[in-house]
C-alpha cells in the first residue's frame, strides 16, 4: 500500500506515513535496533543455546527486545527514583527489593515474551544466557551512542542520571 504523494512539480513535499515520521524523529531507536540485530546474531553464532530460524526472525526479535528493554528501563528508572526518594530504612529495603524483582523478573519476562511471539523459531537459551545477552545489548547500545555522539540517555537507560522524585 502506498501513501499519496504530492504531484510532481507542485512544490509540495510528499506526505510521509506515520511510521516513517516516527522513525525520522527517533534515529537513536533505529540505531539501537541495528545494534541489537548485530549483538543478537553474534550471540546466535557463538552461543549454542541461542538460535533463530532466519535473519528476518532475528530482526523481528531485535525489535521485540528493543520494545521490551525500553519498558524494563522505564520501570527500573521509576523504582530507582523511589529508592532515592525513600527516607526510611524500610522504604529503601522495599524499593531495593522491587529493583531486584525488576532486574531478575525482566529476564524471565523477555524469555516468555519471545517464546509467546516466536514459539520454537527463536530460543534465547535460559536465564543466564538472557542475562548475558541483555547486558551485551545495553552495553553495545551505550557504546554506539557514545561513538556517534548521541546522548546515551533514554528514560531509564544505564547512562541516565537518576533524580529523586519531587
Amino acid at each position: 500500500m502506498t501513501t499519496p504523494s504530492a504531484p510532481a512539480g507542485s512544490g509540495e513535499r510528499p506526505r510521509r506515513g506515520r511510521v516513517r515520521r516516527w522513525l525520522a524523529t527517533r534515529p537513536a531507536d533505529v540505531v539501537d535496533v541495528v545494534v541489537y540485530v548485530v549483538v543478537l546474531n553474534l550471540a546466535i553464532e557463538h552461543l549454542p543455546a541461542v538460535m533463530s530460524e532466519s535473519f528476518t526472525i532475528s530482526l523481528l526479535t531485535a525489535v521485540l527486545l528493543k520494545i521490551a528493554l525500553e519498558a524494563v528501563l522505564l520501570l527500573k528508572a521509576a523504582v530507582l527514583r523511589r529508592w532515592h526518594a525513600a527516607t526510611t530504612r524500610g522504604a529503601k529495603v522495599l524499593a531495593g527489593g522491587a529493583l531486584w524483582l525488576v532486574a531478575a523478573g525482566s529476564k524471565l519476562v523477555v524469555l516468555e515474551l519471545v517464546a509467546l511471539v516466536f514459539g520454537d523459531s527463536v530460543s534465547l537459551g535460559g536465564f543466564v544466557q538472557v542475562t548475558v545477552l541483555v547486558l551485551a545489548l545495553l552495553a553495545a547500545r551505550a557504546a554506539v551512542r557514545r561513538l556517534l555522539g548521541e546522548p546515551a540517555e533514554s528514560p531509564g537507560s544505564l547512562d541516565a542520571p537518576v533524580r529523586a522524585a519531587p
